[in-house]
């Protein structure tokens, strides 16, 4: 079995969302609402769209600039997969996922969009680089250390991002300004040019 990401790094622990009065709903009870909420929208067909067919190893692709539902779709698939499996390699629900597994699942899933696989192909991919101010969802989130990207992520708004952090873990919601995240954090990108 290939060793964790961030070896350092404790197991997962529940995440929490806010609700409004300052208290936290525990993730098991948002997973399900949020599945009613995708149900009630007619599923995952009905907010694909199309894009172009593959990234080229120097450009970021098109995609319908300041179109918000790309970006909806792309939030609410990454979260609609929180508890799959972390599986080295992985790229499907199925197989469980890795970090760039997940990234680039749900593009493909969701605009048929196909990004480069690793996470360091991502980083350096040229593209616009986004102020931590201005993070936007479906932005990618990059850490690392010493100027190497090793771990991506797909920002989800109100500082929160989803990815697939280490082997026998699974995919969940972790905050940018938790302690390890907020001392890795190297950078991100708009995959959705634009503004949102």
């Amino acid at each position: 079995m290939k060793a964790a990401h961030y070896p350092g790094l404790p197991g997962p622990t529940p995440v929490a969302a806010p609700v409004p009065g300052g208290r936290r709903l525990p993730l098991p009870l948002v997973i399900p609402w949020l599945c009613l909420l995708l149900a009630a929208c007619g599923g995952n067909e009905a907010v694909r769209r199309p894009g172009p067919p593959v990234a080229t190893q120097r450009e970021w692709p098109q995609v319908r600039p300041g179109d918000p539902a790309a970006a909806n779709s792309v939030l609410m698939r990454a979260i609609g997969l929180v508890g799959t499996p972390y599986t080295y390699g992985g790229n499907t629900p199925q197989s469980g996922f890795d970090c760039s597994g997940l990234v680039t699942y749900v593009y493909r899933d969701m605009l048929a969009l196909y990004l480069p696989r690793s996470s360091r192909e991502l980083a350096a991919l040229q593209g616009p680089r986004i102020d931590p101010g201005k993070l936007a969802a479906a932005d990618l989130v990059f850490f690392g250390s010493k100027g190497n990207v090793s771990h991506v992520g797909i920002y989800v708004g109100e500082g929160r991002f989803v990815h697939a952090p280490s082997t026998g873990g699974t995919v969940r919601l972790d905050y940018l300004d938790g302690p390890y995240w907020r001392d890795h954090y190297s950078g991100a990108k708009r995959v959705l040019n634009g503004k949102m």
